[in-house]
């Protein structure tokens, strides 16, 4: 399955690597509580300001510069019932008068949980107790620890610091390690300056602590359906690129053991990215492989055919010799022997270099050749070994100076000297073989033509097929039919092209045979 293949599992690991370092940031910096308790202190600090104000306001004796209890006390319990904080006044002298905590409504019903009866229930218990220490746990240190004052209000630092007319606050920790937020401000008029007492607003101890234990529950909703997208958009991109590289990987094995035909490597023709370009570029490799392997066992069945005419005419005159009783049969038929002999050592020759063609063409690196320097060099070779038959051999070339192609010299020359070759074995006694160069815009024509009986026109192509070999009778048996397409393969390797067409006026031949190379010229 592709879903549990390497490639899968390296995709879900980035992914959940990049997860896990953004959620231990969030927690690391929420870790603390920083941000909130301040946020939560200034809050406090706020509303510590406004309740004093309005005691100052509406529960003091200006005349007496003394604090009404009576009035203070209903106010103070609809200023701070609503906000889940604790509120203590005291006397200029520090002694508590008011606490919102004993001002409790009449007719109340307290509720509270029994403890779990059994093992289930125990067990859910000891869960949320578990949750709770993890989710609310809070790493306060280097924080004073909260006691009760009791009805002294002096043991607070910050009411010392309200009785000398600044507003004050401090954290402090309870014995549950509970984080317990206070803030003292004086009771005073402002015209007057003059201080009737204390108020002092404290949060109720782990008020901070179920915040912050609500908000790593939210964290831990929000990761855990980021890590659910993560896994799923982890799963769908292993599916888009794994399953298709392993359906690949089972084609080519199959193609590797000879399982599968050439249709067998998959093809995604709905995939415009690089899977879609590597199936086409792997089902291309596979055809063009089944082709080579075509090719090959072309080439060995026709090699077989070939070396076997040459091998059966030897048997052939090797048995008549022994019959004969003359001389001159025994001379002619040793001479039929010794013909067959030169012909399968041209065949293997030229089978040789036809096989190595392929992998000498693809380790070769291209250079700039001079054609011209090279057309020159080889129809000078060719006349001063007298080719066959009294055939004379011209040259036409008309390409501007320098002109250069990409390949290499002695490929090239191979090419021209094949279809050389071929123009001499066609051509009539005393017939000529001209060679013609020209340039047309970037490409570089180079045409052989003889004087021969020309091509049929349905062989304009065949011509270029491996042992192919149909020529005059006088000159069966001398070419192993490999030139031309030794020819053809060096100029395809080279960029170019070379084809075939008759010089008479019609189709049909007769005015002898023209064959074009044409070469991209070197820029």
């Amino acid at each position: 399955m592709a879903y549990f293949s390497t490639l899968t599992w390296r995709i879900i690991a980035l992914n959940a690597i990049a997860l896990i370092v953004l959620t231990v940031g969030v927690v690391a910096v929420q870790s603390s509580g920083r941000g909130l308790v301040e946020e939560r202190l200034n809050g406090v600090q706020l509303q510590t300001a406004i309740v004093a104000g309005t005691i100052a306001q509406y529960a003091t004796d200006t005349d007496n510069y003394t604090l009404v209890v009576d009035q203070a006390e209903p106010l103070l319990r609809e200023l701070i019932a609503p906000t889940r904080l604790r509120a203590r006044l005291y006397l200029p002298n520090g002694r508590l008068v008011v606490d919102t905590r004993t001002l409790l409504p009449r007719n109340i019903l307290h509720v509270a949980e029994l403890p779990a009866l059994d093992g289930w229930s125990r067990f859910k218990d000891w869960w949320r107790r578990r949750y709770d220490e993890v989710m609310g746990g809070h790493p306060f240190v280097n924080l004073a620890p909260y006691t009760e004052g009791g009805d002294d209000g002096r043991v607070y630092q910050e009411v010392n610091e309200a009785l000398a007319g600044s507003i004050a606050g401090a954290e402090r920790v309870d014995d549950r390690n509970k984080l317990v937020l206070s803030v003292a401000a004086p009771v005073q008029q402002k015209p007057f300056r003059a201080i009737y007492g204390v108020l002092l607003v404290s949060t109720e101890s782990g008020d901070i602590d179920d915040i912050l234990r609500q908000e790593r529950a939210t964290l831990i909703e929000v990761v855990a359906v980021a890590f659910a997208a993560m896994l799923l958009s982890s799963l769908y991109l292993a599916g888009t690129i794994a399953e298709p590289v392993r359906r690949l990987a089972a084609a080519a094995d199959r193609v590797r053991f000879g399982l599968a035909g050439r249709g067998g490597m998959p093809n995604f023709p709905e995939r415009n990215d690089e899977i879609g370009d590597l199936a086409d570029s792997l089902k291309d490799m596979t055809s063009a492989l089944y082709d080579r392997i075509d090719a090959i066992e072309r080439f060995a069945a026709d090699v077989a055919h070939e070396l076997k005419n040459p091998l059966t005419s030897m048997a052939s005159a090797m048995e008549m010799m022994a019959r004969a009783r003359d001389e001159e049969t025994r001379t002619r038929l040793m001479e039929i022997v010794r013909g067959d002999v030169k012909r399968i050592d041209r065949l293997i020759t030229d089978i040789s270099d036809a096989s190595r063609l392929d992998a000498e063409l693809s380790r070769e690196v291209p250079e700039p050749v001079d054609l011209s320097r090279l057309l020159a060099t080889i129809v000078e070779i060719y006349r001063m070994t007298d080719p066959q038959r009294g055939v004379t051999l011209a040259l036409d070339d008309e390409l501007p100076a320098g002109t250069r192609v990409l390949g290499r010299d002695e490929r090239l020359g191979q090419v021209f000297r094949n279809l050389i070759d071929n123009a001499i074995s066609f051509s009539p006694e005393n017939g000529k073989v001209t060679v013609t160069a020209r340039q047309r815009e970037h490409i570089a024509t180079v045409t052989v033509e003889d004087e021969g009986p020309g091509i049929p026109p349905d062989n304009l192509e065949s011509i270029f097929e491996r042992f192919y070999t149909e020529r005059p009778a006088d000159t069966f048996g001398k070419n192993s039919g490999l030139g031309l397409s030794i020819a053809r393969q060096i100029a395809a390797s080279a960029g170019g092209r070379v084809r075939a067409e008759n010089r008479g006026l019609n189709a049909e031949g007769g005015g002898g045979a023209r064959l074009i190379v044409e070469l991209p010229v070197a820029r």
